[in-house]
């Protein structure tokens, strides 16, 4: 079992009422009062910036968003991507515009908090691994299907969040997104991070004793347009230590294309998922996982898919023999 975490306020108190009781001409009552004052309101100012940086995407700027056309495929809130054909005399770029301004299920900011699980079992979505190691070094190797654009993102999204780095965000954003839609300075990632480090008083990059995991738990798929384009939506579980731990859950859409191999870049061959350019989507609710805002919401259990096994590979328990006639042909 994992030993509470002591705060650096408790730290400071109790070297404080220790040094209280030993006699120093040098450290009066109203110094030794000012010191664990002005260590408290350090402590409470990190653990508040800490509140705020790990919030940073709980509260989306209110938007207007247009209601989704007759017949576009817009996911309903099981997550569940609805089949016909787009809406007729809408071009491709109108359809996808549809799609990603539609509005998502609400949700309030405290629904990101940890909470008890609910009692209904969401539907699972079950997501690819990765094979290689793409540009930026991003996992890829997805394949061409909804939940490969799904396992895309989340790659994207945890390699941002975890490094806690602009010049991070600015490479994967380079190396990840079409051109036509926001650029890095504006992309929604690198304002969550931009948004954390200032909250923690760190400069371009978090500072090396400051952790952040972040971990998909659950996903949905907004709506497609063919085979190589999809409205993908992740819900990750943010976990970050300075000082002390906050924990939330943080959902995040992205429009994804399919792009063909080009062979200028290492880690794509066969075509990879990317951000595809347009407009940012309606933001996705962030709840905690499992919870039953986060059912309602349409997230479904993120499980993981068993790896593929290699060309030429075998299991050796399927070839265990079991009526000793194996172990014969062995012998002879």
């Amino acid at each position: 079992m994992t030993p509470p975490r002591t705060s650096a306020t408790q730290l400071t108190a109790a070297q404080s009422s220790t040094s209280a009781l030993e006699p120093d001409p040098g450290w009066g009552r109203r110094k030794l009062i000012a010191i664990l004052a002005a260590a408290t309101t350090a402590a409470l100012l990190m653990l508040t910036g800490l509140g705020y940086a790990i919030h940073f995407a709980i509260t989306p700027a209110e938007q207007t968003t247009p209601a989704p056309g007759e017949g576009s495929q817009v996911s309903q809130p099981g997550g569940i991507r609805p089949t016909g054909t787009p809406a007729a005399g809408l071009s491709t770029d109108e359809r996808r515009d549809r799609i990603a301004a539609a509005p998502m299920p609400p949700a309030a900011p405290a629904d990101a908090q940890p909470a008890p699980p609910a009692t209904e079992l969401a539907e699972p979505i079950t997501i690819p691994p990765a094979t290689t190691a793409g540009p930026a070094m991003v996992p890829s190797g997805f394949p061409r299907t909804p939940e490969g654009a799904v396992a895309q993102l989340a790659a994207i999204e945890t390699t941002v969040l975890q490094a806690m780095s602009i010049p991070v965000a600015h490479a994967v954003h380079d190396a990840w997104a079409l051109p036509g839609g926001t650029g890095a300075d504006d992309w929604s990632l690198t304002g969550h991070v931009r948004s954390f480090l200032g909250a923690a008083r760190m400069g371009a990059e978090k500072d090396l004793r400051t952790v952040v995991m972040a971990t998909p738990a659950a996903a949905q798929v907004k709506g497609t347009d063919g085979p190589d384009w999809v409205l993908a939506c992740v819900l990750l579980e943010v976990r970050a230590v300075i000082e002390s731990e906050a924990r939330i859950g943080y959902g995040h859409c992205e429009r994804m294309q399919w792009q063909p191999d080009t062979g200028d870049q290492t880690g794509t061959a066969g075509g990879r998922w990317m951000i595809a350019p347009g407009d940012p989507p309606a933001p996705a609710p962030s709840t905690w996982p499992g919870t039953e805002p986060a059912i309602a919401a349409g997230w479904q259990t993120w499980v993981d898919a068993e790896p593929a096994a290699a060309p030429g590979s075998h299991d050796p328990a399927a070839t265990v023999p079991t009526d000793g006639a194996g172990a014969a042909e062995d012998r002879g």
